[in-house]
Parts: structure tokens; C-alpha cells; sequence
């Protein structure tokens, strides 16, 4: 299997880029995430890959990282998901974000082109097991989730923040994602303010 790829960067396309290695160009498939991480053509570039054969399918993959490397790994061991879709979810997320919505079962966080409930659903039932019981993922999973209750097992003012932007649309693992980052003294109605701003900015 062919581990990496470390060369000169020839091209950089929407879905793909080229990389030149003892006179062979390597055509990688990857992520929008990956190739806008990509330096100037010419550029001397290691891409980690994934080698996909399957009958007269010979598929190159590539990325930048080993957390989105792991991540692709992990998604097309899922029943229906192949690269294509591991890509496409990639894209639209980064390995963190993916983590988080698997280990809190956010569907809807899932969501991108080509990845309807019902993968989305199979994702979480078949990965789930497999990132509670990676070591990285748990760290970061509880460092968000723990957010939700006090010392005393109550509700905090950060869960109750969270709870009330899934009432109004955003997907769990965005509505953590954003209020771990506020101020934790601040006060229920304050953090959900706060949260919206940042949420509209990315939207």
C-alpha cells in the first residue's frame, strides 16, 4: 500500500490534486478541507493516502492530515459508504467536528451532498462504539459534552443554552462546538445571544 506521496505539487483541481514523485504524476482524490491546505504550485507537498482497489476500481487518496486520513478510514468501513461519500462528508466537516457528531448521535449535523438520514443514521449506529472507545475522541467529546450538567447533575447554563439552539434549528454538535467557546460565568440568556452571533457569521 502506498502510505504517502511527498513531491512536487502540479496541480490543484476542485476534488483533486497532482503530485510529482520520482517522474509520476499521482492523481489524489481528496477534500475541499485537505486542498485549500495545499501550498502554491510547485511546492514541495506530502499528501498521506489510502490506496481504494476494488475489481477495476485503482483510486489514489489523499490528505493532509492523519485525523481526516483516520476519519475517511473509518467512514468507508460503514455498510453503503464508500470513498466518494467519505470525501463529501469530509468536505463538509473537519475530523473533530465529525467525532462530535457521531459520539452525540447528531443526524442532522451529517447531513451533506449525498448523505441522506438513513446513512447518516447508519454512520452513527455502526461508528459510534468504535470513536467511544478511541482514546482522542473521548477527550474531545467530553470536553464539550460535560458542558451540559453542573457539579451537581443539573442542567447547566451552558446545556441550557445548547438545548434551546436545537430548538431552533442549529444541529447539537454545532450548538456545543460554539458555546464551549463562551464565557462559562455568563448566564443562560447571554450565552444563546452570544452563540447566535457567531452561528450567523458562519452561516
Amino acid at each position: 500500500m502506498i502510505y504517502s506521496v511527498t513531491g512536487k505539487l502540479l496541480v490543484v483541481e476542485p476534488g483533486y490534486a497532482v503530485v510529482e514523485a520520482g517522474g509520476v504524476g499521482y492523481k489524489c482524490t481528496s477534500t475541499t478541507n485537505t486542498l485549500a491546505s495545499l501550498p502554491p504550485r510547485g511546492s514541495q507537498v506530502t499528501l498521506l493516502t489510502h490506496l481504494y482497489l476494488r475489481e477495476d476500481v485503482l483510486e489514489l487518496y489523499g490528505f493532509a492530515t492523519e485525523e481526516e486520513l483516520r476519519c475517511f478510514r473509518m467512514l468507508i468501513t460503514v455498510s453503503g459508504v464508500g470513498p466518494k461519500v467519505a470525501v463529501s462528508i469530509l468536505s463538509g466537516t473537519t475530523p473533530q467536528r465529525l467525532l462530535l457528531s457521531i459520539a452525540a448521535g447528531d443526524v442532522k449535523a451529517l447531513k451533506v451532498p449525498g448523505v441522506g438520514p438513513k446513512i447518516a443514521q447508519r454512520i452513527i449506529l455502526e461508528l459510534k462504539d468504535k470513536v467511544g472507545s478511541d482514546d482522542a475522541a473521548k477527550g474531545l467529546t467530553g470536553a464539550v459534552f460535560n458542558l451540559t450538567e453542573n457539579a451537581d447533575g443539573e442542567l447547566s447554563a451552558q446545556g441550557e443554552a445548547i438545548g434551546a439552539l436545537v430548538t431552533l434549528g442549529y444541529s447539537q454538535t454545532d450548538a456545543a462546538a460554539v458555546v464551549a467557546r463562551l464565557d462559562r460565568s455568563l448566564p443562560a440568556d447571554e450565552l444563546i445571544k452570544a452563540a447566535l452571533k457567531k452561528l450567523s457569521r458562519n452561516l
